[in-house]
């Protein structure tokens, strides 16, 4: 890759971060806290929250096999890919480049933060070429998004050709690993000690069940890592975030139990389904959901909702067309989803 410093912005690379009051004293013990203009009354919600989280990044740590110094955590993975855009992006001059489809929180971030998406087409088999995405690149790409197992084709993307992407590009290249915990390949965490080029994101909102919590992570290099500080709002993930994860994360054998569950409820459920009357075809996954072609994806999403059950209706994005995106529940609301279709005409 380039040097970390040809990549990003110039203001970023020189900016002085915010020196928050927790910051400022960091290292030694305190009981009398008169820095920070809060209020003596109401504890614990009184105080601000630990800016850098290192309790709550030190019990990560070991059950990711990555060093607390790799690890950035944001309000969900959006606030990474936010910061990854005002990190390495200079506005209406550098460009990313991304698979399509795919997530589209990447492109939405480049929009808002008025960088040029390039957009590459996956094959028919939901697969992507290195060569063709490092085709769309040029001097100003500073970025290529990968979501794998990826959304919403919920299939793996190769992973040789990942490999190479990233041993090519002399950019950043980001793996969104959101649904890891359901497939059986290998995290890419286990390379970023190969790969200063590489950051993987992953989230509490999926296998963690903790969507509500809001908590995203960044793994990569402790270089990427502290520029993520910096740039980051002081007190991005708040009190309470950070004890609802501490607490969940002490309950790593339950969701270990809930991803061997979804996984048994994702083949019984395909299978349901394949044989309804109004699918056509259900893909590969490999995450907690699957896509679908069906005879009428707008038809059959809107008779769904009429019956209270709700899916995401993916006809309208790129080679997606009659498809719709079914995630894995419990046992009762699949089955209530398989009552309600097998009832379609």
């Amino acid at each position: 890759m380039k040097d970390l410093k040809e990549l990003v912005r110039p203001n970023i690379w020189s900016l002085k971060p915010y020196s928050s009051a927790r910051d400022e004293y960091k290292g030694f013990e305190a009981s009398v806290f008169l820095d920070a203009n809060e209020s003596p009354f109401n504890n614990p919600n009184n105080r601000y929250p630990d800016p850098l989280q290192i309790d709550l990044k030190k019990m990560i740590s070991p059950i990711k096999g990555v060093p607390a110094d790799n690890i950035f955590l944001g309000n969900g993975s959006d606030e990474a890919i936010d910061i990854i855009y005002r990190i390495f992006c200079t506005p209406s001059v550098d460009n990313v480049v991304a698979i399509e489809p795919t997530y589209g929180m990447y492109k939405v971030c480049a929009d808002v933060n008025d960088v040029e998406y390039r957009k590459v087409l996956l094959d028919d088999s939901f697969q992507f070429s290195a060569d063709r995405l490092l085709e769309a690149c040029d001097e100003k790409t500073k970025v290529i998004f990968l979501c794998s197992p990826n959304n919403p084709t919920g299939n793996d993307l190769d992973a040789k050709e990942i490999k190479k992407l990233i041993e090519t590009f002399q950019g950043i290249v980001i793996v969104d690993e959101a649904y890891s915990d359901f497939s059986s390949s290998e995290s890419l965490l286990k390379k970023l000690d190969n790969y200063p080029n590489l950051i993987v994101l992953q989230t509490f909102s999926k296998a963690w069940g903790s969507a509500a919590i809001r908590l995203g992570m960044a793994f990569a290099s402790a270089e990427i890592i502290s520029i993520f500080s910096k740039v980051k709002y002081p007190y991005n993930i708040n009190r309470l975030t950070q004890k609802e994860a501490r607490e969940i994360l002490s309950r790593n054998s339950d969701v270990e139990s809930w991803v061997k569950t979804i996984i048994e409820e994702r083949s019984v459920l395909i299978d349901k389904f394949s044989k309804l009357d109004c699918c056509i075809k259900v893909y590969p996954t490999d995450a907690n959901f699957f896509l679908a072609k069906v005879s009428n994806a707008t038809k059959i999403y809107s008779y769904l909702v009429n019956n209270g059950i709700i899916v995401r209706n993916r006809n309208n994005i790129t080679l997606c067309n009659d498809c719709l995106r079914v995630t894995i529940g419990s046992r009762q609301e699949n089955d209530a989803l398989i009552e309600s279709l097998s009832k379609y005409k």
